[in-house]
């Protein structure tokens, strides 16, 4: 540390160029849609914009020090961090600096959080990853709901980089609306409150209507929150700036894309591509450049440089990197960099260092070392997720795109990933550094990151680190879990019907009222799995309109079960275990099962397990039925899809399930009765419908409670917990509502058949329609955390039964579907606003303020 400290004291690091052409790199942007930068003289040197495909901001801000879009000298990339961190360290006090802990946000600011916490010089760092890890336990999460790509994990090797009592240093690039520091703090402070937190970025561009946010939220949480930033401004937009930005963005993507086809075969202009598919590359119009001819030559073969990395040492802050670790990377630094130098073609005068998406600090820290002590002209930017329009203007920041495909297997699929500004930047070598789970067949293949650079260089080298991957840790179990609970004992559903795998705490007081729950949740200083709402129990006129919808619906549903069924006996017969997902997919399960019994004299098991949002599915019940089933043949049910956070949550607890325990075979996939967000291929309808188990809460789930899962109930050998409200009975309509339905079944066995032959003919991959419409609708009613927005009949019901309702949105001309949602929204003074277009039939909002001022004395909501 002493050496970098040295370097930046002495302005080693140097100073931020200026572009050639003397123009910024934002003007045609503002030039086209009348945006303005506003703010500190140092701002335009700090940013340019360019324009993406984004439903909410066309716009983008393109940091010019930071080293993700835009190549620069990695002296000026490091030095804006490690200054940011002295600073902090003014701020803190040596004392209170050597409790810190610093945190960056993938991908774009690890780097930038590494470098802070090396200005801090006493403080660990830690980064947000969205690549889960075998064996390294999540230890939080938190959502980015501006971002193309929101699941943020936290997987500390050492937990107590989160349980101390320090300062938490939050550090990213930009802080604009201050969403994503706001989401992390509430996930954090709920499990591990701090008395401060500070909050770093290289620039503050908060609007005037978000500039207090910060400061009420400290308030609420009771903790100090500092705002510590190298530039502050905000950029002024124009009324329809967004309509307009996209059309800008579909003209010059198509007229790109059409300048490809025809002339792929001779590139030129001064950041010229590679040939490659319609629209990865810059569009030429406009261009204002001196021409520099790409590389027309054969592909040059990629050659390896073995760093010698030190054995052991993390390749970043995925699990924590701390002081100790930056001493042995500051030992290894000159050896290192000379075996990069050595690897370098001896004509080599400008050289670009590559990193990779999240791994931007190792990269960073060589190209600093190589720029320290050669005489090349470095510069470094990484490879990102991020996409964004290109277009050959001096006066635009993003002037080229290489596409190529995703090279580390990412756990959210396949998709293109993007390097910006390095194709036809002149660079005589380009050295690509990546970690080891990255180095995969994708990244050297023809159409690969490698091939695609190739285009544009002479010389292209690639370095890998070794993946860090801490050692874990299994702690032992007990080798009997308990049998499953059955009825009447456990629920009032026969004891054939279902068995619950789940532990009994009805004699634990765990309700509270609605709006103080709902506080605690939003607040963040309590999980909703942590509690249970006062069951609502209905009035005459409310169960007169169950048993009327039930009437109604009955058949329909029946279909919908038969269709479900029936799908899931050809394709994961011929005796699938369901399980459902407690306690909503309960019902749908046993109906699913009574239909196999039905039409094909099956006698299928059936079990109910909880999963959580935000802590997964319960592991020992999975433990369970992987030691008394085929996992393979285990197929999970729910009742329907909202926008598909179950579905994603199942999909990554598995794969942290097989990772931690080797157990393999759990198909992530879920079958439910309706699929209104299309999340999902296995349905029965995706028609948005009531579905009366929906309307009621235990009295039409076996009188069982939502599942519960609180530390000091449930320990790491037991079952996710739950109640069985047996006072209840009186009013339990729990089996009507399965007789009514399987009493259909004769009268729609033809059309479900049929229905599913047709469905198992055809493409029912999930659009993922739902979750887009819920980020639309998040945006235009100004609801800053998607958790809130409830899509779907069945959803909306729950947040006028369970949560603090702030407003209905109805599909105009919807019909007695929603009685009940009117009947409901009406006793809890919640207005019920009808909607064109609308993608469900209906949407739940809950309050976005969680305060219990939400509601007034009567209980009923009060309005924003």
């Amino acid at each position: 540390m002493e050496k970098a400290e040295k370097a930046v004291n002495e302005g080693e690091y140097g100073e931020m160029r200026d572009d050639a052409d003397g123009v910024w790199s934002g003007s045609w942007v503002a030039e086209r849609l009348g945006v303005e930068l506003v703010g500190d003289d140092r701002l335009a040197g700090l940013l340019g914009l360019a324009l993406r495909r984004n439903p909410k901001r066309a716009h983008l801000l393109v940091s010019n020090v930071l080293g993700k879009h835009v190549p620069q000298s990695p002296s000026v990339v490091y030095g804006y961090g490690f200054e940011l961190g002295r600073r902090v360290r003014e701020l803190l006090g040596d004392e209170e600096a050597g409790r810190a802990v610093v945190l960056g946000y993938a991908e774009t600011a690890t780097g930038l959080g590494h470098s802070v916490a090396d200005g801090l010089g006493l403080a660990p760092c830690l980064h947000s990853t969205r690549r889960p890890v075998a064996g390294v336990a999540t230890a939080g999460g938190f959502e980015e709901s501006h971002s193309h790509a929101t699941s943020h994990l936290l997987l500390p090797e050492d937990p107590e980089l989160l349980t101390g009592d320090g300062p938490l240093v939050l550090v990213d690039d930009e802080f604009s609306t201050g969403n994503t520091v706001l989401n992390t703090v509430r996930d954090l402070h709920g499990r591990y409150p701090r008395r401060r937190y500070v909050v770093v970025a290289l620039v503050d561009m908060r609007s005037a209507g978000d500039a207090g946010r910060l400061e009420e939220f400290a308030r609420e949480i009771g903790a100090r929150v500092d705002l510590v930033a190298a530039a502050s401004g905000t950029v002024r937009l124009p009324e329809g700036v967004l309509e307009k930005g996209q059309e800008l963005v579909a003209r010059y993507e198509s007229e790109s894309a059409a300048a490809g086809a025809v002339s792929s075969a001779a590139p030129s202009g001064l950041f010229a591509q590679s040939p490659a598919p319609p629209n990865d590359g810059a569009n030429p119009l406009g261009a204002r450049g001196t021409a520099r001819q790409a590389p027309t030559g054969p592909h040059p073969e990629v050659n390896r440089i073995d760093l010698r990395w030190p054995a052991g040492l993390p390749d970043g802050g995925r699990h924590g990197f701390t002081p100790s670790h930056r001493e042995r990377l500051e030992a290894a630094l000159p050896e290192m960099a000379a075996r990069l130098a050595a690897a370098l073609p001896p004509d080599a005068h400008r050289v670009h260092i590559l990193g990779f998406e999240e791994l931007m600090y190792a990269p960073l820290r060589l190209a600093l070392e190589l720029e320290r002590t050669t005489d090349v002209e470095v510069r470094y930017s990484t490879t990102t997720r991020s996409p964004v329009l290109a277009v050959d203007d001096p006066g635009y920041a993003i002037r080229t795109r290489l596409t190529f495909p995703a090279h580390d297997d990412p756990a959210d699929g396949p998709g293109e990933r993007y390097a910006y500004n390095v194709a036809g930047a002149g660079f005589d070598a380009v050295v690509v550094v990546v970690d080891s789970t990255a180095d995969t067949p994708a990244l050297h293949a023809p159409d690969g990151l490698l091939a695609r650079l190739a285009a544009h260089t002479p010389h292209v080298l690639l370095a890998v680190i070794p993946s860090y991957v801490p050692d874990s840790y299994v702690p032992e179990r007990p080798s009997m879990l308990p049998e499953p609970l059955r009825g009447p004992a456990f629920s009032s559903y026969p004891p054939e019907e279902v068995g619950w795998l789940l532990q009994d705490l009805s004699d634990v007081t765990l309700e509270a009222p609605t709006e103080e729950r709902e506080e605690a949740i939003q607040s963040g200083g309590a999980h909703y799995a942590e509690s249970l709402p006062v069951e609502y129990q209905p009035n005459e006129q409310y169960q007169a309109l169950f048993h009327a919808a039930l009437e109604t619906s009955a058949a329909r549903i029946a279909q919908a079960v038969g269709v479900v069924t029936e799908t899931v006996l050809t394709e994961r017969g011929p005796r699938p275990v369901l399980v459902s997902l407690a306690r909503a997919g309960t019902p749908v399960g046993i109906l699913m099962r009574r239909w196999a019994q039905y039409r094909h004299g099956l006698d299928l098991p059936h079990y109910a397990v909880s999963i959580v949002r935000g802590r997964g599915i319960d592991a020992n019940a999975l433990r369970w039925l992987a030691a008394h089933h085929d996992p393979g043949d285990v197929v999970f049910v729910d009742g329907w899809t909202g926008k598909g956070a179950i579905t994603r949550e199942l999909a990554q607890a598995l794969e942290e399930f097989e990772k931690s325990d080797g157990i393999t075979g759990f198909s992530p996939e879920i079958a439910v009765l309706a699929d209104p967000g299309s999340c999902v291929r296995t349905y029965g309808t995706r028609e948005d419908f009531l579905i009366p188990s929906a309307c009621l809460n235990s009295t039409v789930s076996g009188l069982i409670s939502r599942t519960v899962l609180r530390a000091d109930l449930v320990g790491p050998h037991d079952y996710h917990g739950a109640k069985f409200y047996r006072e209840l009975a009186g009013t339990d309509v729990s089996v009507t509502f399965l007789d009514a339905v399987s009493a259909r079944f004769p009268e729609v066995a033809d059309a479900a058949c049929a229905q599913a032959k047709e469905l198992l003919s055809v493409d029912r991959s999930p659009t993922w329609e739902g979750w887009a419409a819920v980020e639309r609708i998040s945006d235009e009613y100004g609801i800053h955390d998607l958790n809130l927005v409830k899509p779907g009949v069945g959803e909306t019901t729950r947040v006028l039964l369970r949560r603090v309702p702030w407003k209905v949105l109805a599909r105009a001309g919807a019909g007695s579907d929603l009685d009940h949602v009117r009947l409901l929204a009406e006793q809890r003074g919640v207005p019920v606003e009808e909607v064109d277009a609308l993608p469900y039939t209906c949407v739940g909002l809950i309050h976005p303020r969680y305060t219990r001022g939400a509601t007034g004395a009567d209980g009923k909501a009060v309005t924003l």
